[in-house]
């Protein structure tokens, strides 16, 4: 049987599994031993596992951590909001790792969905808008992000939609997780960590251009480049990302390796960095999640702040956007991303989540599209 049947077996049997980006193509995680759900009183434990020096290449939980999760582990209360009642994380044990290529056959188009509503319409969000403008003249915050959410009712194939994902909007963190009660299909552009050893690093997007047939990507570069409000954005969270690093490394060790390039994808241009740092001696996974968790470029700065400023605004949970997916070897080695660019299906509902950078230099209307482009790639799935 080739990979690509195994694949499809997988998917008619029912069995719960995972796929995830790599440098090759995707690796795909199957026959689970152990599923974790975790929430405020366990993840600690879970998180404070002792590293073994010797361990197969099954040796790992992959998974995922939800926004209001991570909010608690930093001390941050959510107030109490509408929401669908999805786990706050949850992570897997595979006993088994298939490589897969690049090139996801798996076409069926075998889904239903009514029309996408938004939660928050361009009025009440300009008024959101007004509002942390406000806070952020006061000194409040420095910038911050308006999240939004697109819904609909809806039955689909996560598998079907992954692979119609994967061939036209391919990203360095995408993933896939299929349960019996839950799915999520994600092509997240953006890595949060990723530790080998003592050597750690973080990959933080801030800024965002709508692809045109006149743009390609050395003008999207001159256009972030001159862009005041794009600059104050990205400079804002690559310092706020490189002090959360600095926190758990080695004093000087914390430097920019890539500096502000471009990264292309189906609808838009990134404006993207590249720090590292060393870690310092008795860190533990406990002590980096907390420390980078949730990434800050999707929240705004300075972070604690800003956390408490979102939870108090937003009515509805996030659930898992802005969360973390990613996994946590044996040995102590890591990687994560930042869950954006995703779809929740649970309980016959499909949810989209963006959000988009407030900055003294802002615009409420460019603000609002910009939210929209990020979700397009996604609700075009469902056309």
């Amino acid at each position: 049987m080739n990979i690509q049947n195994q694949l499809s077996v997988i998917h008619r049997s029912g069995k719960p599994y995972i796929i995830y980006k790599s440098k090759k193509g995707f690796d795909l995680y199957t026959e689970f031993s152990k599923k974790i759900i975790l929430n405020n009183k366990n993840i600690k434990s879970f998180l404070s596992k002792k590293n073994k020096k010797r361990f197969k290449n099954t040796d790992l939980f992959i998974g995922f951590f939800g926004y209001e999760l991570l909010n608690n582990l930093i001390n941050i209360k959510v107030p109490k909001q509408k929401n669908l009642n999805f786990p706050k994380g949850i992570f897997y044990k595979p006993e088994k790792i298939i490589k897969l290529s690049n090139n996801l056959n798996y076409n069926l188009k075998d889904f239903k969905s009514g029309r996408f509503k938004i939660n928050i319409n361009k009025k009440t969000y300009t008024k959101i808008f007004d509002r942390f403008k406000k806070k952020i003249k006061c000194g409040e915050t420095y910038q911050i992000k308006i999240c939004t959410k697109y819904k609909t009712r809806s039955k689909i194939n996560p598998l079907d939609f992954f692979s119609r994902l994967s061939r036209t909007n391919l990203a360095p963190e995408a993933f896939m997780i299929k349960d019996v009660n839950y799915s999520i299909i994600s092509c997240s552009p953006e890595n949060l960590i990723t530790k080998k050893g003592n050597d750690i690093s973080t990959k933080p997007i801030a800024g965002t251009v709508k692809k045109t047939k006149k743009l390609n990507k050395k003008k999207a570069l001159s256009y972030f480049r001159k862009n005041l409000k794009e600059t104050k954005e990205h400079n804002m969270i690559v310092d706020m990302e490189r002090n959360d690093l600095s926190r758990i490394c080695k004093v000087g060790s914390v430097k920019l390796s890539k500096k502000k390039i471009v990264e292309e994808y189906k609808d838009l241009f990134h404006y993207v960095s590249l720090i590292k740092g060393k870690l310092n001696k008795n860190i533990n996974n406990f002590d980096i999640i907390k420390a980078m968790m949730p990434g800050g470029s999707v929240i705004g700065c300075p972070k604690i702040n800003t956390l408490n400023l979102l939870n108090n605004q937003e009515k509805e949970n996030r659930n898992i956007y802005t969360g973390s997916f990613g996994y946590i070897k044996f040995n102590g080695d890591m990687r994560f991303n930042i869950i954006i660019r995703s779809i929740l299906n649970y309980k016959n509902i499909s949810e989209i989540s963006v959000a988009s950078g407030v900055v003294v230099d802002s615009n409420a209307n460019h603000e609002f599209n910009e939210n929209f482009i990020k979700a397009k790639a996604l609700i075009d799935l469902f056309k």
